[in-house]
């Protein structure tokens, strides 16, 4: 018996086999999840090929977080075959070149207003969008839903990150308010602050490595940078019935980064 069976859930944010998200989509079809993944733009045709990858076929909507034509277009579709959606993985996040790198005053208010619109904002849409499945996961005796969010902890400054973290801090004030305001509907929000893995999010941030070079050193559990499992266990958690009065949580899988000092 899975810790997802008989969960219906979507997962975002799948590009490569080497994402978070994709290890989310593994294994929640090992838990026995039925999931239906999102893609879009130029990325929509390797979340297709990247889905073949998975142990079970995986449908795919097209979802740009910017058109919200779109998205209503994808809940619909999804109301079509499914009558609840039991959880959402939000692994959605993309800032401009100009918003990374070092220095906080390159980039100007279209490129920031960009990172937040797609890292940040688009949690709500997709929440607003999905509201009425989620709340059903909340009927009939059921549990509720589970929308759980990626973060990279935004507690701190880190180097190169730049409007990425002024993004991601706003992600976590997003989901206590989206806790606030869904919880009545029986649908928790939690996200879940990773430590640095490898993946083409990762590559595309300058600097990056510095984190990948020095985490394990400050980890009291280590960290290996290609272990995207771990984090995964820990969202499979959330969007289980194990956390049924969780919400408005930010659980750390970092090797314990976030509580040591310097």
């Amino acid at each position: 018996m899975g810790l997802l069976d008989d969960k219906r859930i979507l997962i975002t944010g799948v590009l490569t086999d080497a994402s978070l998200a994709f290890a989310v989509a593994r294994r929640a079809q090992e838990e026995g999840a039925e999931i239906v993944l999102s893609g879009a733009g130029r990325g929509l045709s390797l979340t297709k090929r990247t889905a073949r990858k998975l142990p079970m076929p995986a449908e795919v909507l097209e979802i740009d977080v910017t058109e919200p034509d779109q998205i209503a277009d994808a809940a619909r579709e999804l109301t079509k075959r499914w009558d609840r959606l039991d959880g959402l993985l939000h692994a959605i996040g993309f800032a401009p070149p100009e918003c990374l790198g070092g220095d906080i005053f390159q980039a100007r208010w279209e490129q920031v207003s960009t990172a937040v619109h797609i890292s940040t904002y688009s949690m709500k849409a997709l929440a607003e969008a999905f509201r009425p499945l989620l709340a059903a996961a909340g009927t009939n005796g059921r549990a509720g839903a589970s929308v759980v969010g990626l973060d990279f902890d935004a507690t701190v400054a880190w180097p190169a990150y730049d409007w990425m973290g002024v993004a991601k801090a706003a992600l976590e004030s997003l989901s206590r308010y989206l806790a606030r305001d869904l919880g009545p509907e029986r649908i928790r929000v939690n996200l879940v602050a990773a430590g640095p893995v490898k993946t083409m999010a990762a590559r595309s941030i300058p600097g990056f490595t510095s984190f990948e070079d020095t985490w394990a050193e400050k980890a009291p559990l280590g960290w290996n940078v290609l272990d995207t499992d771990v984090v995964a266990r820990a969202c499979i958690a959330l969007l289980s019935d194990l956390f049924p009065m969780t919400t408005g949580e930010i659980v750390h899988v970092d090797g314990g980064v976030h509580a040591i000092g310097a």
